[in-house]
C-alpha cells in the first residue's frame, strides 16, 4: 500500500483500487494453494492405492476448472472409475461374504484438506501471498 495524498473526490475510487488490489492478490494465493494441495492428494491416493496390475493407481487424475472466480480441482479415476467406491467401502462377494474395504480416498482427504483451510485462511489474514 503506498502513502499518496488524494483529494476526497478520488478517495472512493482509491478506495475501490485498493479492494480490487487485496482481493486478485488473495484469490491468486488461494488458486495457487487449492491446486497445490490438489496435486498433493493425487498423488498420496495413487501410492496408497490397491494394487493389482497397477492400472487402477496409475488412472488417477485432475481436473481443474475455473468458474465464477472460483478454482475447482475435482480428482478422480479415468481408467478405473467403478473401483474406487467398491476399494474405498468394500463389497458384497457374488457367492456370498464380503470383501474388506482398503480405505485409501478418505484418510488422504482427512489429512490434508484441513491443512489447506488453515492455510487459506492464513492467505486471507495475509492479503494474499
Amino acid at each position: 500500500m503506498s502513502n499518496k495524498t488524494v483529494s476526497v473526490d478520488q478517495l472512493a475510487n482509491e478506495i475501490i483500487q485498493a479492494v480490487k488490489d487485496y482481493t486478485e492478490d488473495v484469490q491468486k494465493a488461494i488458486d495457487k494453494e487449492v491446486i497445490s494441495t490438489a496435486a498433493k492428494v493425487k498423488k498420496e491416493i495413487k501410492d496408497k492405492s490397491p494394487r493389482d496390475t497397477g492400472e487402477y493407481a496409475n488412472g488417477w487424475t485432475r481436473k481443474t476448472t475455473r468458474k465464477n472466480g472460483q478454482t475447482t480441482v475435482t480428482i478422480y479415476n479415468k481408467d478405473k472409475p467403478q473401483l474406487t467406491h467398491l476399494l474405498e467401502f468394500g463389497h458384497a462377494k457374488k457367492g456370498g461374504g464380503r470383501v474388506s474395504a482398503r480405505p485409501h480416498i478418505r484418510p488422504v482427504y482427512d489429512r490434508l484438506i484441513p491443512q489447506m483451510e488453515k492455510e487459506i485462511e492464513e492467505i486471507i489474514k495475509r492479503g494474499g501471498g
